[in-house]
């Protein structure tokens, strides 16, 4: 924390607030999720049951497997959108159940 002496953005003291804290795994599981119904749309989103982020792996469990199949082709293209979204490189992998 910056003494009173010292300056600090409030966005570098958010950051050093969510790291001290331990936050960022839950702030981050919050913002995929946004992500992928964003990114990917609703009618996507009406046929995904969970979205959990696991270090770097991103596991999505879907209720269609014909909709699992076709997400599957496409991996590469769903990783650079979410990550583009998100502004950093989050996902590195990507599963879909």
């Amino acid at each position: 924390m910056a003494r009173k002496d010292e300056q600090q953005s409030l966005g570098d003291a958010l950051k050093s607030f969510l790291k001290e804290n331990k936050l960022q795994k839950g702030i981050d599981q919050v913002h995929i999720a946004e992500a992928w119904n964003e990114v990917l749309g609703p009618g996507v989103a009406s046929y995904t049951r969970a979205v959990r982020l696991r270090g770097r792996t991103l596991t999505v469990q879907l209720n269609s497997s014909v909709l699992r199949e076709e997400l599957s082709l496409g991996q590469t293209k769903i990783i650079a959108l979410l990550n583009e979204h998100l502004g950093r490189e989050l996902v590195e992998q990507l599963q879909l159940q």
